[in-house]
């Protein structure tokens, strides 16, 4: 009896057949989609049976968190997932985007996020003296997530090498690096970044990157931004903004880099956009489930009435992988959103979005 042929085999024969339809970057807003769990080729087979329906509903942009589910060829200890996605799979989804008029971003979570509950992630499994805080909080408890030391230049080398073949396997003309959600910076634990300055740190892991992707392999860089706002000029919380000394990074580095800039409830204003436009920096507002919220937070972007206000990012933040394009928040608004008109209904938002430059 003959096998069958395997996932990549059949996903190279399909790219032999499939013409790629041009790409390039977009006058129009971005109606962009975070997706997490498409981490094999099988589950990209299912995304793309799926890109029709989102491209009705007004997606151009997919960002894809890859992160450690791909079939690394420089550092294969640090694919961590037995049925990764291979370089025929991104090529199979790069070009089937295409076709589409979607932009595939792929993402990998640098710096932070390296652990979730009681599981670390693969660099940290297999070198544990790359971890921020080595030998400490044993089962991650005491801790949101572990961390990566920016500081051990041996950590961005390997990183770098995972970027590349991303970059490569998506023929990807930006990618988002993460950078959320950092806290233990000059942790009593931390022996390399304890005593230093936390602002200098961040900024010293963002400018490695860019001078990576983007001065050496000519590619965008998109970024989260709660790290760059003053948590304590800004009454936004700990997690959407920083209360950790990290804030004035945001004077530290390059201004080309895209910011998503992501909160979640509803406000009467978004300072944090104002900010980020004013210090020259490209937006990219970004929600998630919470309907009135939004609709304030595309509002409000949409008043600032500024080139640099790049369009707007929905969020999932599940394994959903089902009926993207029936997700309340981008049913409701992604059309809107990719016309460049405001959503319905008072939003308080749009009556006090300030005036700029």
């Amino acid at each position: 009896m003959k096998k069958r042929p395997g996932i990549a085999l059949l996903l190279t024969l399909l790219l032999a057949t499939t013409l790629p339809a041009a790409s390039g970057k977009k006058a129009e807003p971005w109606c962009a989609l975070h997706l997490l769990g498409f981490t094999s080729d099988s589950s990209l087979i299912r995304l793309e049976s799926q890109l029709p329906a989102l491209a009705e509903a007004g997606v151009n942009m997919l960002i894809l968190e890859v992160d450690y589910n791909f079939d690394y060829q420089s550092h294969p200890e640090l694919c961590g997932t037995g049925q990764p996605i291979t370089r025929a799979g991104a090529k199979w989804l790069t070009t089937a985007c295409r076709r589409h008029n979607i932009e595939l971003v792929p993402q990998f979570q640098c710096f932070g996020h390296q652990s979730w509950a009681g599981t670390t992630y693969a660099l940290l499994t297999r070198y544990p003296e790359f971890d921020l805080t080595p030998g400490a909080y044993p089962g991650n408890q005491g801790i949101y997530c572990r961390e990566w030391d920016p500081l051990n230049p041996a950590v961005h080398a390997m990183i770098f090498d995972l970027l590349d073949e991303l970059i490569k396997a998506f023929d990807a003309d930006m990618i988002h690096v993460g950078m959320d959600e950092v806290f233990l910076i000059g942790d009593s634990l931390s022996p390399s970044t304890l005593g230093k300055n936390p602002a200098s740190v961040f900024a010293g892991a963002v400018n490695d990157l860019y001078e990576h992707i983007v001065k050496k392999r000519d590619k965008g860089m998109m970024m989260w931004g709660d790290r760059l706002i003053d948590g304590e000029k800004y009454n936004l919380g700990e997690w959407e903004a920083s209360k950790n000394g990290t804030a004035a990074a945001i004077d530290s580095i390059p201004k080309d880099i895209i910011i998503c800039d992501w909160h979640y409830e509803p406000r009467e204003e978004y300072p944090s956009l104002p900010l980020f436009i004013d210090k020259g920096f490209r937006v990219l507002p970004t929600s998630w489930k919470k309907i009135e919220a939004v609709r304030a937070f595309i509002n409000y972007s949409q008043a600032l009435n500024h080139p640099d206000m790049l369009g707007h990012l929905f969020t999932i933040w599940s394994s959903k992988q089902d009926s993207l394009a029936l997700y309340p928040p981008l049913a409701q608004f992604g059309r809107q959103v990719r016309a460049g008109a405001m959503p319905a209904a008072h939003s308080p938002g749009a009556v006090n979005a300030p005036a700029l430059r």
